[in-house]
């Protein structure tokens, strides 16, 4: 389960076995969501939130944040993800320590 990013309390991780579209998943205090990212061209066009499996989802306040947080590095997830799933690389954890 390779983490990506840390922001205030919020964790973005990959499963090691995912599958497209491209998506992350969040956690934040015991709450999970799963992000996926539409692209097109290389451009985000929207980003759609969806229930973890067996855990409870985040609360309103925290999918505005990972939203947020997504659609400004959705570059770096994605590139991530390619590292990841297609070159087979290992992906450090980035931590943010400055507020969008």
């Amino acid at each position: 389960m390779p983490k990506i990013f840390e922001y205030f309390g919020f964790i973005f991780f990959f499963y090691s076995n995912e599958h497209e579209p491209i998506h992350v998943h969040v956690i934040h205090q015991d709450c999970e969501s799963v992000f996926d990212l539409i692209i097109e061209n290389g451009i985000l066009i929207d980003i759609i939130q969806r229930n973890a499996a067996g855990v409870d989802p985040l609360p309103a306040k925290d999918v505005k944040t990972a939203n947020a947080f997504i659609r400004k590095y959705y570059k770096n997830i994605v590139n991530k993800w390619v590292s990841f799933f297609v070159l087979k690389k290992i992906v450090k954890c980035t931590k943010i320590k400055s507020k969008l």
